[in-house]
């Protein structure tokens, strides 16, 4: 027997078919929200504490008050993973502005947000494309200037990914004035031929990736130097590994940047050992 799915909406635990959002829903009219996802792994959450002050800190920089406090959101995560029996697989937050008559103007203090939850069973573990190696291209970066705030407001992204669709590989790098700034969901690594491990640094071009902070922690017992700088396209291509990491993906191998091969053409083994390194600290987290 299938269990019912089951979602998190305004303070009720409800069967997927039963959540209704209204029409004036601000997440709906203006994109006016802010989202994370954490990932699951053996039912337990993974790096959610650093999910969750990003979520604070999103919230924040955009004006919504945050409807619950770490503990909080926790409670409630566990308690929906549980409700569906997930144990592999991902958790999705959403927090917008609430529901108002259309202005594009905030609405009148005291309007509460419109809070959701829900749950993606998922193989996060054993993806079939870590072993392979991912293909990417570069794309144009189309967003805004607050990149660093993770918006609800996905559209250049959206098409950004459909490109990578369309041309039948794995993820899409966006790409400003030369430079890699990160993927279409996922932050761009590349590990040079002198074994530095090298990222772009943190600022509002670019979303603070918590993967991404927990594989630069973990880049010491790999015997990798790190460097955050900019990463300029061509030197992308000349790189001996290439990798990208997100919640959902972790650390991704990528083999190949519009259609050049990358290293020997398939995962390298700093990248493989990243990956590993990453699970096993998932795992006891």
């Amino acid at each position: 027997m299938t269990t019912p799915r089951i979602v998190y909406l305004n303070g009720a635990f409800l069967p997927f078919e039963e959540a209704r959002v209204p029409i004036m829903d601000r997440g709906f009219l203006f994109a006016d929200g802010i989202y994370e996802v954490s990932a699951i792994i053996g039912g337990k959450l993974v790096d959610n504490a650093a999910h969750l002050a990003r979520l604070d800190l999103s919230l924040s920089e955009i004006g919504i008050r945050n409807p619950h406090d770490a503990s909080g959101w926790e409670k409630l995560q566990i308690e929906l993973v549980a409700r569906n029996g997930v144990t592999e697989g991902l958790v999705y937050m959403q927090v917008t502005r609430g529901v108002a008559e259309r202005d594009f103007a905030f609405p009148k203090a005291g309007t509460e947000p419109t809070v959701m939850m829900f749950t993606q069973a998922k193989t996060v573990l054993a993806n079939p494309l870590a072993e392979s190696g991912a293909r990417v291209i570069t794309v144009e970066d189309l967003r805004w200037k607050r990149r660093d705030i993770k918006s609800v407001a996905l559209l250049a992204q959206v098409l950004a990914k459909q490109q990578a669709a369309e041309a039948g590989v794995a993820e899409a790098w966006m790409v400003e004035d030369g430079a890699v700034t990160e993927g279409s969901s996922s932050t761009a690594f590349i590990v040079s031929r002198d074994r530095v491990l090298v990222t772009r640094p943190l600022s509002t071009a670019l979303l603070p990736g918590i993967t991404r902070a927990s594989v630069l922690k973990l880049a010491a017992e790999a015997d990798l130097r790190v460097e955050e700088r900019l990463i300029p396209v061509a030197e992308a291509y000349e790189a001996q590994e290439a990798f990208y990491t997100s919640a959902s993906a972790f650390v991704m191998p990528v083999i190949e940047i519009d259609g050049r091969s990358i290293g020997e053409g398939r995962p390298g083994p700093l990248t493989r050992r990243l990956r590993e390194l990453y699970i096993e600290a998932a795992r006891e987290g």
